[in-house]
């Protein structure tokens, strides 16, 4: 047993060996031919296998569902256009030295070409070589030429977009390193295989060129050795070495009529799933394609003076492909009716084992859980007064932000208590509350003393004492000083805070991109210059996450773009990059506070608390700013009675710090307290009035 696996062994390598030998010989055998002159019979033999090489290429090309199918093409050519002008060479040598003995003097091969397809007339035979030439060389080799050169440039202009969009795939968890190193291979080969294509399609052009020359020397050359050194009359010589160049020129012009076909296709080819018969099929195979062309070709037939019989079948031959591509498509949609959306027909009985997988997982960005209760605020058609509320939050959102507010998926979960909401991001609960849809949501104002009777709870949003109140309350509480809310207001009050809140968790790369590619239709060099050239997408989409996360709005992106631009120095960090653009954006955020015409109201640190906090944040260095417990509790509590003050007169106030520390104070204080905006004072408009409305001092609670 183990004797003969050592002998199949030996068989494979041998035949391993005779492979890797090939390619040497048959290159050495090339050149040989163009040295040693070849026997006719060997030239039929080497011309019938260069026919059969063209054939099996053009095959091969037809069948490939990709370009890097055929990978190899770009060589394969190569060695195809050296074996033809080898041909060429051996032939030429024949042709000069023995045309005078006859038509069969460079084999058979030649002297059929020669004689049987252009009839034995020379001068059909040349024009018909002419029509070849024009056809290979004006049509096909030209465009391919032109496919090959535009496909190798965009294809390595595309290289690092896909690089990056690998990378971006691969740090989101959807690409594993096998898989993205095979993707970067598969892309670095793309980019190579265009490349050599361009540089392949001019060995087709070259060699209809040759072509041309070669049959002017033969011609040329045969007459003049004809008459001059065998003394052959005129007629007798243009008829041999004539008929002979013409048929040397066809032979070896039809195989490279089929490289240059091959090429095309390759160059030309989508990828896809289907050869290209299968690919043009299914697309050219659409019923309302036909049936208008059969009824053209039907009118056609029936004016008088044309060939009436033939367009008449031609029309009758369309409808009944008509016909047959109409009881097709009716047959597929008879069956996608008795499948059920399951995939499984209706009399298969229903497995309630297996557990699909749209029930355990939700990919929706923003989805909103509603008790039976509230169901009524949603109708059957997922519209209702709470949907229009959300539509109303999104376009203003998305106005306010700069993109687009992903939507929200509202579906009803038994699991909740029956008047209970509950509000997502993602996986992660960002809100949950209870509303009463029967009732209305009295929310007191600073004139409201009498208590009113109802449901007292805290308002969702504001942390606000409220009461829910019977519908024919209402003008009395309003009497009171109440502001009186409708219960889907709530929620979509409550769902506009947190969309605010955690906006830069809503936009992701595929937003970026589809934001770049707007604002490139006006400014398109702009585009293309910063991202992805000076800064990754990913980078990108990282400083749009911190300015949103600091509610600074992203609308003018442009303006964005142009600060970077500007920076050359690529080892920031994104958090850097976001505070150097800040200053440029930051007053889209101002404007939102303060209209243009009023004061923007801002809170201070006194300036020995300010100088203590640069000197705690000098003394922590890459740490962060670290302070006591105690000092960040006199401060948040500073700044909230600051805010509780100005709400009376509808006012928001911004805390204004050093540059150096005001990313550590902005973090520290969002743990405390949600709407406080910090902002340096090297990012107020030198034009904006302002008004210290609070003080924050170490002795002092505020200072107005």
């Amino acid at each position: 047993m183990n004797l003969t696996t050592q002998k199949i062994s030996q068989q494979f390598l041998d035949v391993n060996k005779l492979k890797s030998l090939a390619l040497p010989l048959g290159i050495l055998v090339l050149i040989v031919m163009m040295v040693i002159p070849l026997p006719s019979y060997l030239l039929d033999v080497f011309f019938t296998s260069n026919i059969l090489l063209s054939l099996l290429i053009l095959m091969v090309a037809l069948h490939t569902f990709r370009p890097l199918d055929f990978s190899s093409f770009p060589t394969v050519l190569l060695f195809a256009t050296i074996l033809r002008l080898g041909l060429n060479v051996a032939s030429t040598r024949i042709v000069l030295s023995q045309g005078h003995t006859g038509p069969d003097a460079a084999g058979k091969v030649i002297e059929a070409f020669g004689s049987f397809v252009i009839a034995g007339n020379y001068v059909v035979g040349i024009f018909v070589f002419a029509i070849l030439i024009i056809i290979n060389l004006v049509v096909v080799t030209k465009g391919a030429g032109r496919v090959s050169e535009v496909s190798a440039r965009f294809t390595l202009d595309a290289m690092p977009g896909k690089q990056m969009a690998i990378d971006a795939d691969l740090n989101a968890g959807l690409l594993t390193s096998e898989d993205a190193k095979i993707r970067r291979e598969e892309i670095a080969k793309e980019a190579d295989f265009y490349g050599a294509m361009d540089g392949a399609s001019k060995f087709v052009k070259g060699d209809a060129i040759a072509g041309i020359l070669i049959l002017l020397i033969n011609i040329i050359g045969g007459l003049t050795i004809g008459l001059a050194q065998h003394d052959l009359p005129l007629s007798t010589a243009a008829e041999n070495y004539i008929i002979l160049s013409v048929g040397d020129g066809l032979v070896a012009q039809i195989p490279s009529l089929l490289l240059a076909i091959s090429t095309a296709i390759i160059v030309t080819r989508i990828s896809s799933n289907h050869d290209l018969s299968e690919q043009i099929g299914s697309q050219i195979g659409i019923k309302e394609a036909w049936l208008p062309s059969s009824a053209v070709l039907f009118l056609i037939g029936m004016i008088p003076g044309m060939p009436n019989f033939l367009f008449l079948i031609a029309s009758l031959l369309s409808l009944l492909i008509w016909y047959y591509l109409y009881k097709s498509k009716l047959n597929n949609e008879n069956e996608d009716e008795i499948l059920k959306g399951d995939g499984k027909s209706v009399s298969d009985p229903v497995d309630t084992s297996n557990i699909d997988l749209d029930e355990i997982s939700d990919n929706s960005q923003i989805s909103m859980q509603l008790g039976y209760g509230l169901i009524q605020l949603v109708d059957d058609n997922n519209e209702g007064p709470l949907i229009s509320r959300i539509t109303g939050v999104r376009k203003q959102l998305s106005k306010e932000l700069g993109f687009i507010v992903p939507q929200v998926r509202v579906r009803d979960d038994l699991n909740l208590d029956s008047n209970t909401y509950r509000i997502r991001i993602g996986q992660t609960i960002v809100g949950e509350d209870k509303i009463y849809p029967n009732l209305l949501l009295a929310i007191p104002s600073d004139n409201s003393q009498t208590k009113i009777e109802g449901i007292s709870v805290k308002d969702p949003s504001f942390k606000m004492d409220s009461t829910w109140i019977e519908k024919h309350e209402v003008s009395k509480a309003e009497s009171f000083g109440y502001m009186v809310v409708e219960p889907e207001a709530v929620i979509a009050t409550h769902l506009n805070q947190l969309l605010n809140k955690y906006s830069s968790e809503l936009i992701g790369q595929d937003d970026v991109q589809s934001l770049l590619d707007n604002l490139s239709k006006t400014s398109p060099q702009l585009v293309s210059l910063t991202v992805p050239k000076i800064f990754p997408l990913n980078i990108f989409t990282t400083v749009l996450k911190s300015l949103l996360s600091e509610r600074i709005p992203i609308s003018d992106l442009r303006k964005i773009l142009e600060k970077l631009s500007t920076i050359n120095n690529k080892n920031l960090t994104p958090y850097e990059l976001a505070e150097i653009v800040r200053p440029t954006v930051v007053g889209l955020l101002i404007q939102q506070l303060a209209p243009l015409n009023q004061a923007l109201p801002i809170i201070t640190f006194s300036g020995n608390l300010e100088q203590m906090i640069l000197n705690i944040a000098n003394q922590s260095g890459e740490n962060g700013l670290i302070l006591e417990p105690s000092l960040i509790q006199k401060i948040v509590s500073s700044i909230n009675n600051a805010i509780e003050n100005l709400q009376n007169e509808n006012k928001k106030p911004i805390l204004i710090t050093a540059p150096a520390i005001r990313k550590d104070i902005s973090l520290m204080l969002r743990q405390h307290i949600d709407n406080v905006d910090v902002l340096s004072f090297t990012e107020l408009p030198d034009e904006k009035q302002i008004e210290v409305v609070a003080t924050i001092d170490l002795n002092e609670e505020n200072t107005n």
